[in-house]
């Protein structure tokens, strides 16, 4: 298994609708091939090193995220979230 944690920090403009389309968005990326268990949600903690919204996908093996990496589903809600933040960090790790 592989799981891909996503962390994003809006800019300080983007309205909280907007957070939560984006959270809609990588919630519906559920349905793609490749993906075992997705969870995203909002960060409930609020501290000074918290980022927020997080993102877990979980993969059978590396070819599921390269698939997914380029699928053509997913790009563009990783250029939708891209353009709201103005920090994204990711770890994947088995």
């Amino acid at each position: 298994m592989l799981t891909h944690i996503v962390c994003f920090k809006y800019k300080a403009d983007v309205s909280d609708e907007t957070r939560r389309e984006h959270r809609d968005r990588l919630a519906g990326l559920r349905a793609l091939t490749g993906v075992v268990n997705l969870q995203v949600g909002a960060d409930v903690v609020h501290s000074v090193r918290s980022f927020d919204t997080g993102l877990i996908v979980v993969f059978n093996d590396r070819a599921g995220l390269d698939a997914y990496a380029v699928n053509p589903q997913h790009v563009p809600v990783a250029q939708f979230g891209a353009g709201l933040c103005e920090q994204i960090v990711a770890v994947d790790l088995e």
